[in-house]
């Protein structure tokens, strides 16, 4: 079996094992990118060829290499039945605190943009602590407002949650759902070509944090950490915050719990009380 056979086939078994786009397109490059390293045919490939590629790209986060391993062994696994990482000891997960903007910032970002649309945008990913994929996954039918809900259908891990809709989004949302039903759209947000995508999101909020002078490094995701970490200052339970974000595990959360500078602030040192 040549390397192309082999990639179209790890490709097949991960669009049946209902993998999402991304880790399709991140397990086979990773095994294009060690099979073209090695210039070896798949069947041939040992634990220490795959160490030899280890030491190439020993430099990248910790993250990055577990996922590499993840790829190799699913893949390898699943298509020739042998796992060419057995032996090979994971890296521990480098858990490095998130950026998280102040209640000011988010207002002072907000409040730059004067767009409509990508205002509500924005204003959705931090106040319902949205990913960027299920923002612009979110169809006019996932919206309740007799419940004050809406639905995130299939998100990370294909999982459905509920999300509350504020009473700041109400007429906004409304208006933009009328605006879209005109236009016989299916999702609550669109662009001229259609769906969105993260590209776009990413430049738009770019272009916002720069005009609204935050000089912290904002991203997407940068709104829901803040989300988090906005409710667990307000006192709200961790686990209520863990259904909110569709985190399958405890612990994925309890992060926040070192990133809360308010809380900190509130601790007082006992030479205080002595």
């Amino acid at each position: 079996m040549n390397t192309q056979e082999f990639l179209e086939k790890i490709e097949v078994e991960l669009k049946i094992s209902k993998n999402s786009e991304h880790t399709i397109k991140n397990y086979v490059q990773a095994n294009k990118d060690l099979l073209n390293f090695l210039n070896k045919e798949p069947e041939k490939v040992t634990e220490d060829d795959v160490k030899k590629y280890l030491s190439k790209i020993s430099n990248r986060a910790s993250s990055s290499i577990i996922l590499f391993l993840a790829a190799i062994r699913y893949s390898f696994s699943n298509i020739l039945k042998k796992d060419p990482t057995s032996g090979i000891k994971r890296p521990k997960r480098e858990r490095k605190l998130p950026t998280v903007l102040s209640k000011q910032e988010i207002r002072k970002l907000l409040n730059s943009i004067e767009n409509k649309k990508t205002k509500l945008m924005m204003a959705m990913l931090y106040a319902c602590g949205f990913r960027v994929s299920e923002l612009i996954n979110l169809k006019i039918e996932d919206l309740d407002f007799n419940e004050k809900i809406g639905h995130v259908r299939q998100g990370k891990g294909k999982k459905d949650r509920m999300f509350n809709i504020s009473s700041f989004l109400f007429k906004p949302l409304k208006s933009q759902i009328e605006q879209q039903k005109q236009n016989n759209q299916e999702f609550l947000f669109t662009g001229p070509k259609g769906k969105l995508t993260d590209r776009n999101i990413q430049k738009l909020l770019k272009k916002a944090t720069e005009k609204a002078e935050v000089k912290k490094n904002v991203h997407p995701h940068t709104l829901r950490h803040s989300f988090a970490t906005h409710l667990l200052e307000d006192g709200t339970d961790i686990r209520l915050i863990q259904e909110l974000l569709g985190h399958a595990d405890l612990s994925t959360t309890q992060l926040y719990a070192h990133v809360s500078s308010e809380q900190i602030k509130k601790i007082k040192s006992p030479i205080d009380t002595l």
